[in-house]
């Protein structure tokens, strides 16, 4: 047979020819168009900006959200300093998880002991605050933690504690325990009372135990009720009832010389979804009169500088969109998420977004979310992203050919503000 090299690399050609353009024409053809390229937006948000409220110079203060675990402002000594009465809340909250009790329920009865008179004797003897007890006397549960929270009684407190657990030193290893297991390694006690220079703690860990005592029924039921007798009609003075002209709820109002002055209180700041309670802890305050001034300051700058704020704004673009054959759209909220700036992460929003191609106006194509995503927004495509056409394809094989080996990869892409 004659061979012809010129004639066999055409036919090889032409096969090459007809194969390519059998395969080429499927691939641009048939295969899913690339996907959109997406670029996130960063809208101003308000609460980036928001201030902190004023506290005070002296001592050390801080607020925290109640539901946060961390406190959003924070001023003076952060170490650990006596802590007072503010044991006396310590006391009360570390007794009701070893002896629960209902709101508004009496609770079991507590007899009163020869070393509970005693301590009576002994803490009136050193002018500290005590309620009037006598041996054999049947106080229920409900009454002595009346007692402690409202009228600060140092002999109640160490009745309390000796009911529940068997001794003060028995409490005492059980109360840094519950301590440490709920965060506040920073505070110890070393006595129920808070009269002990050792019981001490910092004005972070306070403002926790003023968020948890808010959240706790029965004890913020005391607080919020509180009695005017208790034990065959003895009076009680209620010594957290302080500033209540400013929207200040008292949980706790002391002094002793080694922690001054120091005074634990929630207030709710806002209305309805966008009402924020926190908690705050003032500790180591020269005097009452500095004290009051602080919490005028306080109160008035909380009422300005949390006053509710879009932290996801509406109608606005969190994400834009570009198609590789030139489409663009936005995907853009519906509607806004108003809040206090104060609550944790109200600062940063994260925006999760699809992978597509096509989608039509109005698809959804993502969330906008803020804080830990307790709040978020559906995000729409601002106008339709179309199929460029046969005549796109055709002329842009490498896109094409590229999205035919990806097509097996999809799923939703997040990215943090």
């Amino acid at each position: 047979m004659d061979f012809r090299p010129g004639r066999f690399f055409g036919i090889l050609i032409g096969v090459v020819v007809i194969l390519g353009i059998g395969v080429y024409g499927p691939v641009t053809l048939l295969a899913p168009l690339p996907a959109v390229h997406a670029e996130v937006l960063s809208p101003v948000n308000p609460a980036a900006g928001a201030q902190p409220p004023v506290l005070p110079a002296d001592g050390a203060s801080a607020v925290i959200a109640v539901g946060e675990t961390t406190p959003f402002a924070v001023a003076g000594t952060t170490d650990a300093v006596p802590i007072a009465g503010i044991a006396k809340v310590i006391a009360a909250l570390v007794t009701i998880d070893e002896k629960p009790l209902a709101v508004g329920k009496a609770g079991d009865e507590i007899t009163i002991t020869t070393p509970d008179y005693a301590a009576y004797i002994d803490y009136s003897k050193e002018g500290a605050r005590t309620l009037p007890v006598f041996r054999g006397e049947k106080w229920t549960e409900q009454q002595v933690l009346q007692a402690v929270l409202l009228g600060s009684s140092n002999n109640h407190a160490d009745t309390l504690v000796r009911w529940a657990f068997g001794s003060v030193d028995a409490y005492v290893e059980t109360a840094n325990t519950w301590l440490a297991k709920n965060g506040m390694e920073n505070t110890t006690v070393a006595d129920a009372t808070g009269l002990s220079g050792d019981t001490v703690g910092t004005a972070s860990d306070a403002a926790v135990l003023g968020a948890l005592l808010s959240e706790q029924p029965t004890l913020h039921d005391i607080l919020s009720k509180p009695a005017t007798a208790l034990v065959n009609a003895r009076g009680v003075e209620n010594t957290t009832d302080f500033f209540s002209d400013l929207g200040v709820f008292g949980i706790s109002r002391s002094f002793t010389d080694p922690a001054g002055v120091c005074y634990l209180f929630t207030k709710t700041i806002g209305e309805g979804d966008a009402a924020v309670t926190v908690a705050g802890a003032f500790i180591r305050q020269p005097d009452y009169e500095t004290l009051a001034s602080g919490i005028e300051a306080f109160a008035a700058s909380a009422e300005e500088s949390a006053a509710p704020v879009d932290v996801i704004a509406k109608s606005t673009a969190y994400v834009h969109f570009r198609a590789p054959w030139g489409a663009q759209a936005d995907g853009v909220t519906g509607t806004a998420v108003t809040r206090s700036a104060w609550k944790s992460g109200s600062s940063s929003t994260k925006v999760d977004f699809e992978g597509f191609s096509t989608k039509s106006e109005g698809a959804i194509v993502g969330h906008v979310r803020v804080g830990n995503g307790d709040a978020s927004v559906a995000l729409k495509l601002s106008k339709p992203i179309r199929d460029p056409g046969l005549g796109w394809r055709l002329m842009n094989p490498i896109p094409m050919v590229k999205s035919l080996i990806e097509s097996q990869t999809t799923g939703t892409e997040t990215a943090e503000e």
